[in-house]
């Protein structure tokens, strides 16, 4: 798995999220121990015994150590979600409704601060987990999959892919359009904490 994959593994991971999902009203049971515990896992690797897991890793073709874990990671926080609202961004969702009042996000500027510094899986399982939370477990599941696939700087093959997202989801949090060309992660996580005080 390398960084171009990342839309095609964002629409597996959704397909299995939905299969595992009950789906009373097309008589669909899903599979809700799974889910359950999932939810429960207390790190990454906890995850990766599951055999769902398993089976989303070959789906999408991990077989690496670092690949392994940020399959069970997404699955680990795709667990903690009810229903898949495609119509925004997850930052977009948890940000501000006004830009110019940080008090009317659903994740405040310092949680989602706490967002944007996470580094390594377990800490990015912690993170990602809450703000499913707060946003009352009603996001955009592809979203949420392709950002969390890449969002770890543990054992990363692109660097410059975290910050990539990183970047997009400061934006995307304050409604504030699409990254410029000259842009850089830095610049934006200054103006980001700016904005907080």
């Amino acid at each position: 798995m390398t960084g171009p994959d990342r839309n095609a593994f964002a629409e597996k991971a959704r397909d299995w999220w939905r299969e595992l999902r009950p789906d009373p009203g097309r008589g669909k049971p899903g599979d809700r121990a799974t889910l359950a515990r999932l939810r429960r896992c207390g790190c990454v690797a906890d995850a990766l015994f599951e055999p769902a897991v398993q089976a989303l890793a070959r789906r999408c073709g991990a077989r690496h150590e670092d690949d392994l874990a940020r399959v069970a990671l997404v699955a680990a926080v795709l667990a903690h979600v009810r229903s898949d609202d495609a119509s925004q961004p997850v930052a977009r969702q948890v940000g501000p409704v006004d830009a110019t009042d940080a008090k009317t996000a659903l994740c405040k500027p310092v949680r989602f601060r706490r967002v944007l510094d996470a580094d390594g899986f377990d800490e990015c399982l912690r993170a990602f987990r809450r703000l499913v939370i707060l946003s009352g477990s009603n996001v955009n599941v592809s979203d949420l999959a392709r950002s969390v696939l890449a969002w770890p700087r543990e054992g990363m093959w692109d660097h410059a892919a975290a910050e990539r997202i990183r970047v997009r989801w400061v934006y995307e949090y304050w409604n504030a359009g699409e990254p410029g060309n000259g842009v850089t992660a830095g610049e934006s996580m200054e103006s980001e904490k700016e904005r907080q005080s």
